[in-house]
């Protein structure tokens, strides 16, 4: 009787603690927001989005940006990491967590555009277990830029009056 008690005590703890051990691991989303200027909320997938009229989105990287990876069967959430360095126009040095292993934070690791358009829709990025390129290549979405998208001055016009008088 009291073993069987012990074991669905242990058993009930088990499923109540796992929860709380697996949300500790750093995602991330929140490794890019904590190192980076880019502040969006959401599922990494749901950045390219989200980020329209709050941030400047684009295909070219550039160090500070967001480069949002779409989600996929492998990838269900996405994944997000922030460019450190450029190498050149098809290779850039990264910042992110959560790729290589859970809660793996990985600093200056290699991404590579491997696209046929150079437009960093395909994308593969340095695997910590095999010390080399992914064999998979990841879809992406592009680059969110930090700073402000610029506001909308579609069919805003400004005037200013002279109110001075000319004396010749």
């Amino acid at each position: 009787m009291l073993r069987n008690l012990i074991a669905a005590l242990v058993a009930f703890l088990s499923i109540a603690i796992l929860p709380q051990a697996a949300q500790a691991r750093l995602q991330c989303v929140a490794y890019a927001r904590q190192i980076g200027d880019v502040q969006i909320s959401g599922n990494a997938r749901e950045w390219w989005g989200n980020a329209e009229g709050r941030y400047e989105r684009g295909q070219r990287p550039q160090p500070g940006a967001v480069l949002a990876f779409r989600g996929t069967s492998a990838m269900p959430y996405g994944h997000v990491a922030v460019v450190s360095k450029i190498v050149d126009a098809r290779h850039v040095l990264i910042n992110h967590a959560n790729w290589s292993r859970p809660g793996m934070i990985e600093r200056g690791v290699m991404a590579v555009d491997v696209s046929d358009a150079g437009d960093w829709s395909k994308v593969r990025v340095w695997y910590a277990p095999t010390k080399s390129l992914g064999l998979r290549a990841a879809p992406a979405f592009g680059f969110i830029y930090p700073g402000a998208a610029p506001a909308d001055t579609a069919g805003t016009v400004t005037a200013s009056v002279d109110t001075g008088n000319a004396q010749g």
